[in-house]
């Protein structure tokens, strides 16, 4: 996708100027295209009137290959000449507060080199009118040639990418939310409106009858796979299979119907032999966002977190809260899930494992086991407070296994909490963060202050 760079300018300052006005932004958009290898950036042109703006913004809005907009105002722009753009801008924004020239020519600088580099000028106008018609935006302030720059131009164009592919995200649920749970609730019709998402209901029914069409042949094929992928730790080869048709048909089901997140239930199994397990960890590392328990809220984060990373390196990945160790001074978390958990995360080549779960009144389901990677990384909540959507985002550290856990079947990470374990679960429990999270070392807590800006949605940074 594309990101159009526009320059704010006026007929004040002649056709000389703005011829200058106009080379100097072709080059600067070059440049940052060339290193900004996450943006495809396009330089539109030099605004200069109210039409001319608006005229912009129209096409923008209206261009599904085009994910944001780059303002900078070369010389003065007078604010009240985008009022009417900004109003109707449906895209993302980044205000970049640049120059064009990196040092002051001192020896020979005279009024005609004032007036033509005035962006700490122009800039500032543009900046009031954003403030004044509360347009949700990205600043990026230094020479266009600074890395640090680059780097916070790349990053928000891998989010207004992930805010265009949120915009059409659609989550199917398998079943309804588990009983008597609060956190997995929530407003679809305001996420809808919010974020864009739109959230489809299905039987478990609907996904049994997909899965009697998996033929013997498919799942085999899909078996093989899993041998040459992982490691087998299992004699029972049935279970693994019937995984592979479960894949099989899940991929079917959302492909067919658009669908980018989905939702498993344990509570609601009915027609099925094994809760969906290794299924779903092979959904989520070929990009599908996932929510346990119906959390409809935290698959469509998981597959937005995605493809904001999906250029990066580092993975994000759904996760829960389980258990502590509370050694004094040395606290960890224990995140894990029953099966669901990416391997995109692992530290090492998963097993393929078979083991009873305690709930859900099924059969032993296959999973991958592994031990997590480990690393600088972000767990973020979303919840519903009743007014709105609020984004928690708590900066953690992943760390190793302190011991082995041989007797635990299941995927997992440890991290420690930043600040501190008291200083940094307190807060997330006094802004209501939930058990389920995702957790990326691709996004940094400034990305998903970003994408919360872009959304108008809460947001709340911990350590």
């Amino acid at each position: 996708m594309k990101i159009l760079f526009l320059t704010g300018s006026q007929y004040l300052y002649g056709g000389e100027a703005l011829e200058k006005v106009e080379k100097d932004s072709a080059e600067i958009a070059a440049q940052l295209n060339e290193n900004c290898p996450g943006a495809d950036i396009e330089y539109y042109g030099t605004i200069k009137t109210v039409e001319e703006a608006v005229e912009a913004v129209k096409k923008i809005n209206y261009d599904d290959d085009i994910s944001g907009v780059i303002v900078w105002c070369h010389t003065f722009s007078p604010a009240k000449m985008w009022i009417n753009a900004l109003k109707i801008l449906t895209k993302p924004l980044l205000h970049l507060h640049t120059q064009f020239n990196e040092r002051l020519p001192y020896g020979d600088i005279d009024m005609d080199f004032m007036n033509l580099n005035q962006s700490a000028h122009g800039d500032r106008e543009f900046g009031y009118i954003l403030t004044r018609l509360n347009i949700p935006r990205v600043t990026a302030v230094g020479h266009y040639k600074d890395p640090e720059v680059q780097k916070k131009i790349n990053d928000w164009a891998d989010i207004a990418a992930a805010l265009a592919f949120s915009k059409k995200l659609k989550i199917a649920r398998f079943g309804d939310n588990m009983r008597e749970v609060a956190v997995t609730e929530g407003d679809k019709v305001e996420a809808n409106i919010r974020f864009g998402w739109t959230t489809d209901y299905y039987g478990i029914g609907d996904l049994a009858e997909e899965i009697d069409k998996v033929t013997a042949p498919e799942t085999e094929a899909l078996f093989g796979e899993y041998t040459d992928k992982y490691v087998l730790n299992t004699a029972d080869i049935e279970a693994v299979k019937e995984q592979a048709k479960y894949e099989i048909a899940l991929r079917r089901f959302l492909n067919r119907g658009g669908y980018r997140a989905f939702t498993t239930n344990f509570q609601d199994l009915h027609g099925l032999r094994q809760l969906p397990g290794l299924a779903v960890q092979r959904l989520m590392a070929s990009g599908y966002g996932f929510g346990a328990e119906g959390d409809w809220k935290t698959a469509a984060l998981g597959a937005v977190f995605k493809k904001a990373g999906e250029k990066r390196k580092g993975f994000s990945v759904f996760m829960e809260d389980y258990t502590y160790d509370l050694k004094r001074g040395e606290e960890l978390v224990l995140g894990a899930h029953m099966l669901e958990v990416c391997p995109t995360a692992a530290a090492e080549k998963p097993k393929i494992e078979v083991h009873p779960l305690d709930i859900g009144g099924k059969a032993a389901p296959a999973r991958l086991v592994f031990e997590g990677a480990s690393g600088e990384a972000t767990a973020t909540s979303i919840i519903d407070t009743g007014t709105g959507f609020k984004l928690i985002t708590a900066n953690i550290e992943l760390v190793c296994e302190p011991e082995p856990m041989p007797r635990l079947p299941v995927a997992r990470l440890f991290w420690r909490v930043k600040p501190s374990f008291k200083e940094g679960v307190e807060a997330w429990l006094n802004a209501g963060g939930a058990h389920h999270t995702v957790v990326s070392t691709a996004l940094t807590s400034g990305d998903i202050k970003a994408f919360a800006q872009m959304t108008g949605a809460e947001f709340v940074s911990i350590g």
